[in-house]
């Protein structure tokens, strides 16, 4: 069966983008600005995402382009005669099961707060109140099982339907609403009153706040954000890069998906700031900020309930389109090691992820008691953990060692392959630094991650 590809390169870059436009654009990326020096850490993030994250995006591009399959089929085929570099595609799809096993379950929960806020719930609610709502929706596994459905059942039935009229169309769309309630959002929280405290405190360069919060811990959290934002490790990218044809570099395209991503993690900083300064709210990191913080400063605003719910539906499209792009992922590596049809696994798939999203959603209350990682924490943090301080890294580790190893695919074949199609060639001067200097800093982010996770 010819493998079907994208109709055109926007929307190559668009579904690439949402891959890594999620949840960490939001609740972690304009926290960790503003506590580690404002413009001075976003310097910082970019000069990490061009030295960290690009080669490995272009590596997992090369990867997918070159083998016309995902990591189902890839290294079984760009892999030297006798290596064993195959047996790494089932820690890829564990990966994109995992992220999909928490993921959905969030998804859900800004589903449930867009209706919400759009019903005008919050309107009239104490600050106690409203963290009440939260509470009570993480104790109800019954109303979280029906929104993480809604969510599965809607980015299954993009994918079904296939590549150019399901997962290109839709994505496009939604993106493009994205970045129209990202602006018209970012607009009106810079008008806000005070607004330009929170803008002082988010864009304005403070190296001093830098040293002061520890320069190595605003290195290490650049290094992290650069990492992880990007999706890379679990073979997500890999897939769209085999759905591309070679008359465009990889390198540019790279990029294009880095840029979109970055642009939405900065807009969304021009929202969150100028909002939490006017009202005098400190910014939270993490499910406080999205479902406690933001819901309050909505509440007290005028036309809170509007700007609310634009917020949750901006919300619900950047965390579906990551959705739909690793169920897409999974749904071509049961097809491409299977040989089934589409409709065949995204059946079968649908099933399995339902029911992997229990644990998770089970977590908060029936299993409540389970605390894997300690104190306070919950299966969902456990998932993270497995995924984000393990899979991810190691894989992207994986896969710098497989382009540049000559027991590998090799440095000669990864250089061949983007050097095909107009744009930026990839440079072939940083052979050294990818080949020694970039896995060195991938183990660091990797131990780094453990070390900061159990202080």
């Amino acid at each position: 069966m010819e493998r079907e590809h994208f109709s055109s390169r926007l929307g190559f870059i668009l579904i690439t983008a949402a891959c890594s436009i999620g949840l960490g654009n939001i609740w972690r990326f304009p926290y960790i600005v503003g506590k580690y020096g404002g413009a001075s850490f976003v310097i910082l993030y970019l000069v990490f995402l061009v030295i960290l994250g690009l080669p490995i995006i272009v590596m997992e591009f090369a990867i997918g382009r070159a083998s016309q399959q995902s990591t189902a089929r890839s290294f079984d085929l760009l892999e030297p005669k006798g290596t064993k570099w195959h047996v790494f595609k089932y820690f890829t799809i564990l990966g994109s099961y995992l992220l999909m096993m928490f993921y959905t379950v969030i998804s859900g929960w800004l589903v449930y707060y867009f209706v919400e806020m759009a019903k005008g719930r919050f309107q009239g609610l104490s600050t106690e109140e409203v963290a009440g709502v939260f509470s009570g929706l993480l104790d109800d596994p019954g109303v979280m099982v029906v929104c993480t459905i809604i969510v599965l059942v809607f980015s299954f039935a993009v994918c079904a339907i296939g590549i150019q009229k399901g997962v290109e169309r839709v994505t496009k769309i939604m993106m493009s609403m994205l970045f129209v309630l990202l602006i018209i959002l970012a607009v009106r929280s810079v008008a806000l009153p005070n607004a330009e405290v929170g803008l002082a405190y988010y864009l304005r360069p403070d190296f001093g706040a830098m040293v002061e919060s520890g320069l190595w811990e605003a290195v290490f959290a650049a290094m992290g954000q650069a990492f992880f934002t990007l999706s890379i490790g679990i073979g997500v990218l890999a897939v769209f890069g085999s759905r591309i044809d070679k008359s465009h570099s990889l390198t540019s395209d790279a990029l294009y998906m880095a840029g979109l991503d970055t642009l939405v993690a900065f807009l969304a900083g021009l929202i969150i700031f100028p909002a939490c300064f006017s009202f005098g709210v400190q910014p939270d990191s993490g499910p406080n900020l999205l479902f406690i913080t933001l819901p309050n400063i909505f509440n007290a605003m005028e036309g809170g309930r509007f700007w609310g719910s634009l917020f949750f539906l901006f919300m619900v499209f950047a965390a579906v389109s990551t959705v739909i792009a690793v169920i897409e992922n999974i749904i071509t590596y049961a097809m491409d090691l299977t040989g089934c049809s589409r409709a065949r696994s995204a059946g079968v798939n649908f099933v399995l992820l339902a029911v992997l999203a229990l644990p998770c959603i089970f977590g908060f209350n029936l299993w409540q008691g389970f605390q894997p990682l300690g104190s306070n924490s919950s299966v969902l943090d456990l998932e993270d953990f497995l995924l984000s301080n393990n899979l991810m890294p190691l894989g992207s580790l994986v896969f710098v060692l497989f382009c540049t190893r000559r027991y590998g695919w090799g440095w000669d074949n990864f250089m061949k392959e983007t050097s095909i199609g107009k744009g930026l060639p990839y440079p072939g001067g940083t052979k050294q630094y990818v080949s020694f200097v970039l896995p060195l800093i991938v183990l660091i982010v990797f131990v780094g991650g453990y070390l900061s996770y159990f202080k």
